[in-house]
C-alpha cells in the first residue's frame, strides 16, 4: 500500500501538516483548488517522518489508571501523527474557507444542528485517512461507522466540534481526530479555531501514546495549581435536559461558588486541549461520544494530567462521562462530582458503555 507525505510548506512557525493525497487524486479532486492539496509521491521511504517535536512522556499522577494505549501498535507514532495532522489540516482548511461565509444549516434535533461544512470537512478527512490506511475502522460523527470492524485501529473523527459556535461565528470550535489501538488512544490531534470574525487563527495540539503532547511544535504541560479555589474550570451541557443535565447545572453553581470561575465554551475537544495546555485546570461533562473525547483525553494525559469517569472509575472513550484535570486537584473535584454521579446511577441513568463496534478488538 502506498504511503503519502505532505508537501513542503512556506516558512511557518508551526509544524501543522497539510493534506495527504496521491498525485492523481490531488490533480483530479474537485476540492483541490480550495484545499491546495499537494503530494510528494507514493514512496514513503524517501521522505522524513512528520512529527512536530519529540517530547518526553509526562509522568502520570499517582493513583489513577492511564487511558493511553501502551503502544501505537505496528504503525509508528510518527506515521500515525503525520496522517492525523494532515487529515485534521484538510478539514480545518474547509472550515477556514467557510468561517466568514453564510452557513447552510440543517437541524438533526431540537437544538442539535449540522452544517454543510461539517459534512465537507469529514469527507476530506476521510479522503486522507482511507488513502493511507485502507483497512482501518473509522467512526465519524456525520458518516457513522465504516471500514474493517476487525481492525485494531479505530479512528474517531469529529469534523467540526462546536457546530453551534461555528454557525454563530463564536469561538471556539475545532477539528478533532483520535486514533485508538485496541480501544485505547494511541495518537490524536485537535485543530482549534481561535479569535473571531476578521481575526480567525488556529492552533494545533497533538499527542501520541508515550510521546508527550505539543502545540504548534512546542511541548505542553498541565498547570500545577493545587487548589480548586485557585482553579479555572470548564464544563459542558448536552441537548437533553434530563436529570444528568440538572445535576450538572447544580455542579456548575457549586464550583462557581468555590473556584475562580466555571466556563462553558461548547467544544469538548477544545475544552480538553485547554487543560492540556495549562490554560484551565479541569473539564467535566456527561453524555459525550467517542469522537468528542478520543483526541482530548490523550492530550490531557500526555501533558501530565488525569482522565477518569465522573464517578472516579477507569475511563474509556466509549464511556458516558469524563473528568479531566491537571491531576493535582482531581481528588478534590471527585469529592464533589462523584456523589451526585452515583445518585444518578441509583436513579437508573445509564452510564454503561455508550457504544463499541461489533467485533472491534479491545484490551478492556
Amino acid at each position: 500500500m502506498a504511503r503519502y507525505l505532505l508537501a513542503p510548506t512556506s516558512s511557518s512557525t508551526t509544524t501543522t501538516s497539510s493534506a495527504l493525497l496521491p498525485k492523481d487524486a490531488a490533480k483530479n479532486s474537485p476540492l483541490s483548488r480550495t484545499l491546495r492539496l499537494r503530494a510528494l509521491g507514493s514512496r514513503f521511504d524517501k521522505a522524513r517522518p512528520i512529527m512536530a517535536v519529540a517530547s518526553e512522556q509526562a509522568a502520570p499522577a499517582a493513583g489513577y489508571p492511564k487511558v493511553a494505549a501502551p503502544t501505537t501498535g505496528p504503525i509508528p507514532a510518527s506515521e500515525l501523527l503525520g496522517v492525523i495532522e494532515a487529515a485534521a489540516k484538510a478539514g480545518a482548511d474547509v472550515i477556514m474557507e467557510a468561517v466568514n461565509k453564510p452557513r447552510n444549516i440543517h437541524y438533526k434535533g431540537v437544538a442539535d444542528l449540522v452544517t454543510d461544512t461539517d459534512k465537507l470537512s469529514e469527507s476530506v478527512i476521510l479522503e486522507v485517512v482511507t488513502k493511507n490506511f485502507k483497512d482501518h475502522l473509522i467512526l465519524g460523527e456525520e458518516g457513522g461507522l465504516i471500514g474493517d470492524s476487525f481492525s485494531e485501529y479505530l479512528w474517531c473523527i469529529d469534523p467540526l466540534d462546536g457546530t453551534t459556535n461555528f454557525a454563530h461565528g463564536y469561538p471556539s470550535f475545532a477539528v478533532s481526530i483520535g486514533v485508538l489501538f485496541r480501544g485505547k488512544p494511541a495518537a490524536s490531534t485537535v485543530v482549534e479555531f481561535c479569535g473571531g470574525p476578521f481575526c480567525w487563527s488556529t492552533r494545533t495540539v497533538s499527542a501520541s501514546a508515550g510521546g508527550g503532547a505539543y502545540c504548534n511544535g512546542q511541548k505542553v504541560h498541565v498547570s500545577k495549581t493545587d487548589k480548586v479555589e485557585q482553579s479555572l474550570l470548564v464544563t459542558g451541557f448536552g441537548y437533553e435536559h434530563d436529570d444528568a443535565w440538572t445535576t450538572n447545572i447544580n455542579l456548575f453553581k457549586e464550583f462557581t461558588d468555590i473556584s475562580r470561575g466555571v466556563r462553558r465554551l461548547g467544544s469538548a475537544a477544545s475544552d480538553m486541549s485547554h487543560v492540556g495546555l495549562g490554560i484551565t485546570e479541569a473539564y467535566w461533562e456527561y453524555r459525550l461520544k467517542p469522537w468528542d473525547m478520543a483526541a482530548g483525553a490523550l492530550i490531557v494525559e500526555e501533558a501530565g494530567g488525569v482522565v477518569t469517569r465522573m464517578d472516579g472509575g477507569p475511563f474509556t472513550v466509549f464511556d458516558r462521562s469524563v473528568l479531566v484535570s491537571n491531576g493535582v486537584i482531581h481528588g478534590q473535584l471527585l469529592d464533589r462530582i462523584g456523589p451526585p454521579t452515583e445518585d444518578l446511577k441509583k436513579k437508573g441513568i445509564d452510564f454503561s458503555l455508550w457504544f463499541k463496534p461489533d467485533n472491534y478488538p479491545t484490551d478492556f
